[in-house]
């Protein structure tokens, strides 16, 4: 796991000015170091700069990059982040074609796979990933982005020069490549943020290659086309063929992303999600191992807890059951209400963006904690998604009500900017267009009932809005500590297949992930098989919040705030003396009153860090 960049002109050698191109490339080196602190590497080969910074999780000795191969004449350059879950079958194949290696990395697979098989070869991966290649002979650089968007990859144009990078804010290393913000920007900030659009980088000009998607840059041209996408297909398994491959294609999963010449761990809440893949883990651990595993908490919110729709009860009872059932070697991580506002700008630092507030900054804190001891975590995320967990999957009205359900309703979010502002975002045009642009995507099934199409509407919106956030957020928290954090769920033949689950069996018995609890009964005791579901914890600590008003307070009271202008400042001095329970969700189940504010606070430094305004 790593971070790469570079960039690249078909019409220039960058050979002939080295010191000033060097100069680029350390500078994004040290940009991206905190994604791949155990070294890096850089090369310039005549039109194409490459940059790497490395994480050695597979082959520690000989899995440098940039890696360089030679073939027929030819020489091939690669950078790459990610790993590749089935490089060794893949290795396998190769060696029976005549090729050999001098690594054991899957970088060198990539590079033999591409020198066998061409740009399509990226079909034939299954693994989280961004490479990029460079292919000398033919003056050509193509970029890949794996099936999901686990993995980020940004790009920018300048002058036919194409720059890319695992950061957003490496790209402005380049010269003459700066922050700024248009209309479209600050609607992905304020209208539908902290989700943002597929394929935007939300600052002007920057660009992100979206899942699923390749880029190629030759002489003659960029051209992008996708080597997949999420299908509707006809679902021809009975009910017990579909149990049976759903459970092959989750083990499966799981057990090819425990692959590692590090120890692995796994987070765990108790919940059904991360309590299957620790479990799963636990099963294939060596028998001389234990796995380690990890669940997060705030201090004092045994005191403070207060249940609701979305978070019925506490994790830490579901958490104990499960490590004693598996014998886990088990740390209750805890995090102050101090340290989740303390990093508040981190966690703006790690997304170069705004992000979901003190759910990023908690999942920041704890993923430094455990990279501690560890470089590789699994984790649940992205089962909701795919099985059906969240409300708007089975509550009728949410199902029904044509737009993003995790933000059915936008008047808040107006109430509180500029009314002028607000008006000239146009927030109800912006939604739905994006709204309905992402639906246009959806190909439904002659056979399908208008319900079984709302199902599958919700479940698209999901998978591409939602569960994209969710990855974002994972891959930034984690790998701003150089931890890598894998998501078997998000395997793209797990979620190929389930997507064309019927819903009476994905949401078996009428019941929330029906299908993924049914087959949890093979891993786990009752107790954690039935919990309801309950999302990623947040605090409750009242002093909390009482942090957050006073910051928002001397925003609004500050002349040199860039966020102040765009504000409703009326609108926000009623909102910090009322209760904190009088408004809707800002974002999802977990971005309540005080995320709001935390989040405004983010934008605020965000706006000061780069130096934006409309």
């Amino acid at each position: 796991m790593c971070g790469i960049a570079g960039f690249y002109n078909p019409n220039i050698n960058y050979g002939s000015n080295p010191k000033d191109n060097f100069k680029i490339l350390n500078n994004m080196v040290k940009s991206i170091k905190r994604r791949g602190p155990d070294g890096d590497g850089i090369k310039i080969i005549n039109s194409c700069c490459l940059a790497h910074s490395r994480l050695s999780i597979i082959d520690l000795d000989t899995g440098s990059q940039p890696m360089s191969l030679s073939f027929n004449d030819n020489n091939y350059h690669i950078v790459f982040n990610g790993e590749i879950y089935n490089h060794r079958i893949l290795k396998n194949e190769l060696l029976a074609k005549g090729y050999s290696f001098k690594t054991s990395s899957d970088t060198e697979v990539i590079g033999c796979m591409f020198i066998k098989y061409g740009p399509s070869f990226v079909e034939k991966l299954n693994g989280i990933f961004a490479i990029a290649i460079y292919d000398e002979k033919n003056n050509s650089l193509f970029l890949y982005r794996d099936h999901f968007g686990v993995k980020p990859l940004y790009y920018t144009e300048q002058n036919k020069t194409l720059i890319f990078a695992s950061k957003i804010d490496t790209l402005f290393e380049f010269p003459r490549v700066s922050p700024s913000i248009d209309i479209k920007g600050f609607n992905e900030i304020f209208t539908i943020g902290p989700a943002k659009t597929y394929g935007s980088g939300v600052f002007y000009g920057i660009k992100e290659l979206l899942p699923g998607e390749y880029l190629s840059y030759t002489p003659e041209g960029i051209r992008k086309s996708f080597y997949y996408k999420l299908t509707s297909k006809p679902h021809e398994d009975n009910f017990k063929e579909t149990v049976d491959k759903t459970r092959y294609l989750l083990e499966d999963s799981i057990k090819g992303q425990m692959i590692s010449d590090v120890p692995i761990c796994t987070f765990l809440s108790g919940g059904i999600d991360s309590s299957i893949v620790s479990s799963i883990c636990n099963m294939n651990l060596p028998k001389d191992e234990i796995l380690s595993t990890y669940s997060f908490d705030y201090e004092d919110n045994d005191i403070h807890f207060k249940a609701h729709d979305f978070q019925l009860s506490q994790d830490r009872p579901y958490v104990d059951i499960m490590k004693e059932y598996m014998g886990s070697n088990h740390t209750y991580l805890n995090c102050k209400y101090e340290t989740l506002y303390d990093l508040l700008e981190k966690s703006v630092d790690s997304r170069c963006l705004p992000t979901m507030a003190d759910v990023d900054s908690s999942l920041l804190y704890f993923c430094s904690l455990v990279a501690d001891k560890h470089k590789v975590a699994l984790t649940g995320e992205c089962a909701d998604e795919i099985f059906g967990g969240y409300p708007w999957f089975f509550r009728e009205e949410m199902i029904n009500q044509g737009t993003f359900p995790w933000m059915s309703d936008i008047t808040f979010r107006k109430s509180i900017l500029n009314p002028e502002f607000a008006a000239t975002l146009q927030m109800e045009k912006y939604v739905k267009n994006s709204y309905n642009k992402t639906i246009t995507e959806i190909d439904y099934l002659p056979e399908e009932s208008e319900n079984e199409r709302k199902l599958r509407r919700v479940s698209y919106l999901n998978i591409r809005w939602f569960m994209q956030t969710l990855l974002d957020r994972m891959d930034r928290t984690s790998m701003y500590n150089g931890l890598e954090a894998r998501v078997p769920f998000a395997d793209y033949r797990l979620i190929d297949y389930v997507f064309n689950i019927p819903w009476e069996i994905k949401l078996h018995n009428n019941t929330p992930k029906g299908l993924l609890r049914l087959i949890a009964k093979n891993y786990l005791p009752e107790e954690i098989m039935n919990r309801p579901k309950s999302p990623y914890p947040k605090t409750y600590h009242p002093k909390y919040e009482e942090l957050l008003k006073n910051r928002l307070t001397e925003i609004i009271h500050d002349s040199s705030s860039p966020l102040k202008p765009y504000l409703n400042i009326n609108t926000i001095k009623d909102l910090l003396k009322g209760p904190e329970n009088n408004v809707k969700p800002w974002y999802g189940q977990l971005m309540a009153k005080p995320q709001m504010y935390a989040y405004l606070i983010q934008i605020d430094y965000w706006m000061r860090k780069y130096t934006l305004s409309l």
